[in-house]
């Protein structure tokens, strides 16, 4: 009986599974603040084929950045000079080198096994993978019942405004091409930064595919996250952003009738 051989892969590919391999590096950032406990269970999961881990330290005073390099000894640690997720974020994805971009939270929350739903959606045609507990196949072990409500209120109000479809608005396991980022220019600071990119996203016209995650309990000390007051960031995010687009709306048809009256005079 002839066992089977793993047919050779070119170099400049990356096997991800027996039926999978990608030429383009994938990068993933994990903004971290006292973190040492988790970072075991978050790089455990990690596949080893990704390009590189990019950890940006939030001025930890346990031993973050040890435990880091000890787990992954290439990995990039770039020190935040702000507050904030988003700041963590955009400082991360300026640090990145790949060509996709994958975004894991450092609390044990996220299953780095995923990643390949995500570099697979992106390959086969996406812009943004993102994540979604609600969409089919999906879920959560770390929402309160309230916070479900409100991640659904603000949900529907970005898929009303914006025309999107989402099942999901605040989660941070997120993946996309790096180039999207001269799209979207990210400037905000807190958790709303997820928000921020579900509607820019979609106002770039950036082709989206959900990817359905399951995300798991915290595993050793307290979120950083307010249901009250990070609800309001976003809600504040989401009207900014819809006031942006109707004033643009309102001067491209300005810009348009004024064209229009050139011609007529013409």
């Amino acid at each position: 009986m002839s066992s089977f051989v793993r047919p050779a892969i070119p170099s400049q590919y990356r096997a991800i599974s027996t039926h999978l391999a990608i030429a383009p590096p994938v990068s993933v950032v994990i903004p971290a603040m006292n973190e040492a406990e988790n970072l075991p269970y978050v790089f455990k999961t990690l596949p080893d084929w990704i390009h590189e881990v990019v950890l940006v330290d939030g001025n930890s005073t346990d031993n973050t950045v040890e435990v880091a390099r000890e787990l992954w000894p290439d990995v990039v640690v770039v020190p935040q000079r702000g507050k904030g997720k988003g700041d963590a974020l955009i400082t991360g994805f300026a640090a990145c080198t790949g060509d996709i971009i994958v975004m894991v939270d450092a609390d044990g929350s996220a299953d780095g096994q995923e990643i390949v739903s995500y570099v697979s959606a992106l390959v086969s045609g996406a812009d943004f993978a993102k994540g979604s507990r609600f969409a089919n196949g999906g879920g959560t072990d770390d929402m309160t019942p309230i916070r479900k409500l409100g991640n659904w209120a603000l949900c529907t109000v970005v898929n009303k405004k914006f025309g999107a479809r989402y099942t999901d608005l605040c989660y941070g396991y997120n993946a996309f091409w790096r180039r999207c980022l001269d799209q979207i220019d990210l400037d905000c600071t807190g958790f709303e930064v997820e928000t921020l990119m579900n509607i820019r996203v979609v106002k770039a016209g950036l082709k989206v595919q959900e990817i359905p995650s399951h995300e798991y309990l915290r595993i050793h000390g307290t979120s950083n996250l307010r249901a009250v007051r990070d609800g309001l960031r976003v809600l504040k995010v989401i009207l900014k952003e819809s006031s942006t687009r109707r004033a643009q709306r309102r001067r491209r048809t300005q810009a348009t009738m004024l064209n229009t009256g050139r011609g007529e005079v013409s």
